[in-house]
């Protein structure tokens, strides 16, 4: 579990921003630390790498706590060490303690994490967000909706036993994610959300 949660509180946008751009991401835009804030931040290839290493860095949490487990808890189930390893590489996503607890909204690392503990339910959770920004053009809408659906997909495709560890990591990462975004909700109900790939004098104020 502490190993996971370091992988996952490596601020990937952070890093990134302030290696090639020599500036604080914290202090642009939205002030979050994930790819879409760094993509509208103006960093097309930057935004594209935080999406991918957050999602690395979740699979990496997931599969290296696994294999961890085997070795040191023998009797421990696979799929609750992955549950475990999961919720941990979030919880470090979301926050991280080289930032003051204050981290990105778990998206890309929810989506490496359950890449791995379930690929097919989290692949159709990143279909279901694709088609949902694709029509809406809201990244939070997507998230959020995809976050939602990770459970039930999760519950229909997952072959064999499903340990309650197991679901309830599930449920647990999918409320957070959709809390995280406690702020885009309120944008949406108000009509106020900026839409992805908007020009700032097609933007509503936040």
């Amino acid at each position: 579990m502490a190993i996971a949660y370091l992988l996952g509180s490596i601020p990937v946008g952070y890093l990134l921003v302030k290696l090639f751009r020599h500036e604080d991401i914290r202090s642009v835009g939205s002030g979050n630390i994930g790819a879409t804030n760094v993509l509208r931040s103006g960093g097309k290839g930057l935004g594209a790498a935080t999406f991918l290493l957050d999602v690395v860095k979740g699979a990496a949490a997931v599969w290296i706590g696994a294999l961890l487990a085997s070795y040191l808890l023998p009797n421990m189930p696979t799929r609750d060490a992955q549950a475990l390893a999961a919720v941990s590489a979030v919880l470090g996503h979301m926050f991280p303690i080289w930032l003051h607890f204050r981290g990105g909204k778990g998206v890309a690392t929810g989506f490496g994490v359950f890449l791995v503990a379930a690929p097919l339910a989290a692949l159709s959770s990143i279909g279901l967000f694709a088609i949902v920004l694709l029509l809406t053009r809201y990244v939070s809408l997507a998230s959020i909706l995809g976050a939602a659906s990770f459970p039930v997909f999760a519950w229909f495709m997952v072959r064999g036993e499903k340990p309650a560890p197991y679901i309830a990591a599930q449920i647990f990462v999918s409320l957070l994610i959709i809390l995280k975004h406690h702020q885009n909700i309120r944008r949406l109900a108000a009509g106020t959300e900026n839409r992805f790939g908007a020009r700032n004098h097609e933007r509503k104020p936040a």
